[in-house]
């Protein structure tokens, strides 16, 4: 399941910071961020639950950009 967030992110440095940490999350089979359209495509694993799996995904990014923000 693919799905597509809003975010909020100050540089194109952070965007790709975010992408690594939602890629390194479990569940995540993929993630994409585009800085220019500030946005966050992610790819589930089978059977995840896209609300649990983002909650950490969100987590993990605020640990690499404390100011950064995706809309859930």
């Amino acid at each position: 399941m693919k799905k597509s967030y809003k975010i909020e992110v100050d540089c194109a440095n952070c965007a790709n910071k975010m992408e690594e940490a939602a890629k390194n999350t479990a569940g995540v089979k993929d993630a994409t961020v585009n800085f220019m359209m500030l946005k966050m495509n992610v790819e589930f694993e089978e059977g995840q639950d896209p609300k649990s799996v983002m909650k950490e995904v969100l987590k993990n990014c605020k640990k690499v950009e404390d100011d950064c923000e995706i809309y859930l």
